[in-house]
């Protein structure tokens, strides 16, 4: 096999992931990669860990798994920490978010609650949701940004860690909307020592500690967050991989799916109604307006980018586009979504799809969270920086460098993300995969 490198990557080391909220996904996430350390479980969802790439030429197919030909952090290496406004350790806090089975929480008991996370920073803007208790004290902005740095300072000391990457995994923002501030990285801090909370949230202060100290950043959330010319500026003069926003999971996934079939086929659609059920801690936060309004310009932005209607006017010019969330706090973290689709066809004959997806939030989160955690150290390592968008297949509203477009159809992405993958796989040490 030929095969020409295009990006020197340095070893990979002992990882430090941490995670700005520890609440469903990100307990879910710490306790399944123990829980798979220990054979109590297997990594189901993870391309990191599960997928292979082609890397034969023409119709000569050549696999090889994705954990054999990248120089990716194994999941010995992962140390975990993180922030949160509630003091719970990782095994209590996992226990609170009963995603997983309290029986196998237990048998991870030692190495969950040896997790616990730094005083989080309080959302002032958020009015209708309950205090946090364990907050940050610092009196300034800039105080909460040194603040957070110096967790991560020591952090990465204590357990002597190579590298580290930050993730933003906390409750959906009020929205935010742009402002001069978010324009330049002078602009911005500017507005930090003004104290302006108004146009700075708490997630922007994680980022913008992160970033300060050239580190990975993932945006897991529909939160405006990284998605600001300042942050992008700063990633890139730092030399900081950033990736968001909000992760695509349930219902987005499976229009990124259908949508682009039912273009290609020339399928018309008169209206697409999407509707959910969510019972853990997000779906309360999205019952806030603010919040829920957040969360919905991220999934209504999907449709018209891949159905195109400014190509095919006549099939897409005129849909009717509808996304409510609502919060029913019997489902816990089981989310179900439905899906009336109402399409055209031959002749303008009327048909329906009706789609009803029973998930589970957390556990279709989690392996993306491991996945984008391996995947950001590895581009930090190629020495890449700002906005990722070879990672675009793993969210909702994914960020770009250029001020363009998103891309949005999964296949697409898809595509792309393993371009990238093989120009970051070094020499091919490798066990090959069976071609299908």
């Amino acid at each position: 096999m030929t095969k020409q490198w295009t990006h020197r990557v340095t070893r990979a080391g002992r990882l430090g992931v941490l995670l700005a909220g520890l609440g469903s996904i990100s307990t879910t996430l710490i306790a399944g990669v123990e829980a798979i350390k220990k054979n109590l479980g297997r990594p189901i969802g993870s391309l990191a860990l599960l997928g292979a790439l082609d890397f034969g030429n023409g119709n000569d197919a050549d696999y090889a798994y994705l954990r054999d030909c990248l120089d990716l952090a194994s999941l010995d290496n992962l140390v975990f920490g993180g922030w949160d406004i509630f003091p719970r350790d990782c095994h209590a806090a996992a226990r609170h978010a009963a995603v997983l089975r309290p029986a196998l929480l237990d048998k991870l008991a030692p190495q969950l609650s040896a997790i616990r996370p730094w005083p989080g920073i309080w959302d002032q803007r958020s009015k209708n949701r309950p205090e946090g208790v364990s907050c940050k004290t610092g009196r300034t902005l800039r105080e909460l940004v040194d603040e957070v740095k110096t967790d991560i300072l020591r952090f990465q000391d204590a357990n002597r860690l190579n590298h580290s990457i930050v993730l933003w995994c906390g409750s959906t923002e009020t929205f935010l909307e742009p402002s001069e501030a978010h324009q330049s990285i002078d602009a911005f801090e500017a507005a930090m020592g003004q104290n302006n909370y108004n146009v700075i949230a708490p997630s922007m202060i994680y980022a913008y500690a992160a970033l300060s100290l050239g580190l990975p950043f993932v945006n897991a959330t529909p939160s405006r967050t990284l998605d600001i010319p300042a942050l992008v500026q700063l990633a890139q003069a730092s030399g900081s991989p950033t990736a968001g926003k909000d992760l695509k999971t349930g219902q987005t996934l499976l229009k990124t799916i259908l949508a682009p079939g039912l273009r290609d086929r020339m399928l018309g659609l008169e209206g697409w109604f999407s509707t959910n059920i969510l019972g853990n801690g997000d779906g309360e936060t999205l019952d806030d307006p603010a919040a829920f309004r957040t969360k919905q310009e991220s999934k209504l932005a999907v449709l018209k980018s891949m159905l195109r209607p400014d190509l095919y006017p006549e099939l897409y010019g005129s849909f009717h586009h509808d996304v409510k969330i609502n919060y029913y706090p019997p489902a816990g973290d089981n989310k179900e979504s439905w899906d009336a689709i109402d399409i055209f066809g031959w002749l303008d004959y009327p048909m329906s799809i009706r789609v009803d997806f029973l998930c589970r939030d957390s556990i279709l989160a989690a392996p993306l969270l491991l996945d984008l955690s391996l995947f950001m150290d590895l581009a930090k390592r190629a020495s890449l920086s700002g906005p990722q968008e070879w990672l675009s297949f793993y969210f909702k509203s994914p960020m770009i460098a250029n001020g363009g477009s998103p891309e949005h159809e999964l296949s697409v992405q898809f595509t792309n993300l393993n371009r990238e993958l093989r120009r970051l796989a070094p020499a091919p040490r490798r066990t090959p995969a069976k071609a299908g």
